[in-house]
């Protein structure tokens, strides 16, 4: 969960830094103080889009830091996504970190290393459930109505079996359509194929086959020249060279005993000489000038020229073509088997994607109804007495991986009125509340930590606003206890339950508004309170806002089965 959100240079935030902690996390001041700009700062942290026109002026840019935590159980069950985006939680903690530009432009990073927004954003969507006006209001999309529904409807099997069908079913489909798209192609060139077949095997090219007839054409070509000079080669072999050479050195070792090992070298010279002699000799008796042999290798060449020129560039690719046709012919033969095969897979897949999809559809169906009784018993006590929800299926014309039909949530939001989808017809102080009766009832489903309220108490008050903050303080608790919520609020009501209550007050500081954050509790978060009911006596104030804390303790105390203690007599941190 988020644990420290670091604001610099945005808008009337010089330099703020928010201390979070799991549970209910108020966020309150006056009238213009820079709250939702608090909340603005998280969603472009989360990946919001970004406009130069919030820096502060003066700031060459805006710096927004957020540090997550993440308990052993977190981790687990986020690992896998978190190595998917290659982000590694070294120990048990992320931070992301985001500049936008004076001049335009951002930057992005996490833990450290560059990132781009978009994984931001994908991380965000991991951390952090972000309502109130915002582009990142998940409870607007049709694919996360379908995920709470399927969540609320314990549909995770379901989901998996008919996402796994369809796409078994698309591949056969892919294989089929590739196959019969070979298969008339094929048809098409099926004379040319059997051509190019029949042509290369007539002229049974051998690889290599052309550079030997190429050595032959040269000889045959050449068979006089090649002969005369053979035989004037033999004629220059004589001995009589080596012969007074013997002489010479049996005369050198008569006088000399150490050239005795030159006579060695002299007998290889006779040897060689012979032997290169006998070589020529017999090379220009082979030597045939035979004018039809050579117009035959000729022929031949021209054959083989030929072949390499359509087939080529060398013998080997030709050799390659005609065995790549042999093959496509070989289709033709095969095709219709192969085809009947897949067919029968592809009933049989489709077969099991209409069952996966009969029974997620049937999960969902049940838990519509269950997860519309349960908002609906919740809507009145959040102030929305004539709303009335619904999860509606709509069945698709064709069914899809994600199942039959798609979800869509709709609302009632006064007696008599139509039923509209949700994205149409809430504002945001309905939607917010909306998604706090989702997020009550889903709280053991849901499995982002962090929860983010802004505007939930919007056009509600007194008696609505006191059971508003129950639900939120029944959300932040959850039952393993791990879960945070942070809200902004004007309502005493709501902030009287928070577990950390955080103060934004704004003034002036080198000639430029300034807001600025405390963490309050005992007298001074008595004090907040106060202000925030708007008695001009003070002291009834002090009073109601005392009479708000003990009522919120003990509601608090008889939902956890603890006993209620007292608010803290310390004074606020500062």
């Amino acid at each position: 969960m988020l644990t420290e959100l670091r604001v610099r240079d945005l808008a009337v935030i010089a330099d703020v830094t928010l201390p979070l902690s799991p549970g209910l996390n108020v966020l309150t001041g006056e009238t213009g103080a820079g709250k939702s700009m608090l909340v603005d700062a998280l969603a472009l942290l989360l990946g919001e889009r970004a406009s130069s026109d919030v820096v502060r002026p003066g700031a060459p840019k805006t710096v927004i830091e957020g540090a997550f935590e993440f308990t052993s159980t977190a981790l687990d069950r986020l690992r896998s996504s978190l190595t998917a985006l290659g982000v590694e939680a070294e120990d048990g903690r992320v931070v992301l970190k985001r500049e936008i530009m004076g001049e335009g432009g951002s930057r992005a990073w996490v833990n450290g290393s560059p990132a781009t927004v978009g994984m931001l954003a994908q991380l965000g969507a991991l951390l952090v459930d972000l309502h109130g006006q915002h582009e990142t209001q998940s409870l607007l999309r049709e694919d996360a109505q379908r995920d709470i529904l399927d969540a609320y409807s314990d549909a995770a099997v379901e989901r998996v079996a008919a996402r796994d069908a369809h796409e078994r079913l698309r591949e056969l489909e892919r294989r089929d359509a590739e196959l019969k798209a070979r298969r008339e192609d094929v048809q098409h060139k099926a004379d040319y194929l059997r051509h190019v077949v029949q042509e290369i095997e007539r002229a049974a090219p051998r690889v290599g086959e052309d550079e030997t007839l190429e050595t032959e054409a040269k000889r045959l070509g050449h068979a006089e020249e090649l002969g005369r000079l053979a035989r004037e080669l033999e004629q220059a072999l004589d001995t009589a060279g080596l012969a007074r050479a013997a002489k010479l050195v049996a005369g050198l070792e008569r006088l000399d005993p150490s050239t005795a090992s030159w006579r060695e070298l002299l007998d290889a010279a006779f040897a060689n000489v012979g032997e290169l002699a006998q070589a020529a000799r017999d090379y220009a008796a082979g030597i045939d000038a035979d004018p039809r042999r050579l117009e035959g290798v000729e022929q031949r060449r021209d054959v083989l020229f030929r072949l390499t020129q359509k087939y080529g560039p060398t013998l080997p690719d030709v050799l390659a073509t005609r065995d790549r046709s042999a093959r496509e012919l070989d289709l033709l033969d095969t095709a219709d088997l192969d085809l009947r095969h897949i067919a029968e897979q592809r009933e049989a897949a489709a077969a099991e994607f209409t069952r996966a999809c009969t029974a997620l559809t049937s999960k969902r169906h049940r838990g519509a109804g269950r997860l519309a009784h349960a908002v609906n018993e919740l809507l009145p006590a959040l102030g929305m007495a004539g709303g009335r929800f619904e999860a509606r299926l709509v069945p698709l014309p064709a069914s899809q991986g994600s199942g039959a039909e798609s979800v869509v949530f709709e609302v009632q939001l006064n007696v008599g009125m139509q039923a509209r989808p949700l994205a149409k017809v809430a504002s945001g102080g309905e939607l917010s509340r909306l998604m706090l009766a989702l997020k009550v009832v889903l709280a053991e489903h849901d499995a982002v930590a962090t929860l983010v309220f802004d505007e939930v108490d919007q056009g509600i008050g007194g008696e609505v606003g006191g059971r508003v903050g129950e639900a939120l303080a029944g959300v932040a608790r959850g039952s393993t206890g791990s879960r945070q919520v942070l809200v902004i609020t004007h309502l005493p009501q709501i902030a009287a339950f928070a577990d950390h209550h955080l103060v934004v007050a704004k003034g002036a500081k080198t000639g430029l508004a300034t807001s600025d954050v405390q963490l309050e509790s005992g007298e001074g978060r008595t004090r907040e309170l106060a202000r925030m009911l708007g008695d001009p006596d003070m002291g009834t104030a002090l009073r109601h806002a005392a009479e708000l804390l003990k009522k919120a303790s003990a509601t608090s105390a008889t939902q956890s089965g603890t006993p209620a203690r007292p608010a803290s007599p310390r004074r606020s941190r500062r």
